[in-house]
């Protein structure tokens, strides 16, 4: 595999997970549009947050536990699915990037023996 396609392979799902990261988190900010006093905001911004944290979290631990990510993105993708069947649209929305995100790492880590050798 020629290096240029490794670093592809390797770097594409870790991008792919902090673009959806931020993208999640924009869901955050509507908070500050309800009203409220300073402390609820405060609170209601940081339980808005709580599936940006999880995200960071999951890619840190698998960063290189690459099967590890593909389990816990697709199957949240899959649980996304499943909590939400009346709105068709959104689960695109949400769960295709998680299926996609774990599929390349389903890749990455299929690929992590010529990913690494001579890296």
């Amino acid at each position: 595999m020629k290096r240029s396609v490794k670093r592809l392979v390797f770097w594409t799902p870790r991008i792919l997970c902090i673009v959806y990261t931020v993208f999640v988190s924009l869901f955050a900010l509507d908070v500050f549009g309800e009203g409220n006093g300073l402390g609820q905001t405060v609170l209601a911004l940081l339980m808005h947050l709580i599936p940006t944290a999880v995200i960071v979290v999951v890619l840190a631990v698998s960063w290189r536990r690459e099967w590890l990510a593909a389990v816990v993105f697709i199957a949240a993708g899959v649980l996304y699915l499943f909590s939400n069947l009346e709105h068709l649209d959104w689960v695109l929305v949400i769960s295709g990037p998680l299926w996609l995100i774990g599929i390349f790492f389903l890749v990455n880590w299929l690929f992590r023996r010529e990913l690494r050798a001579g890296s």
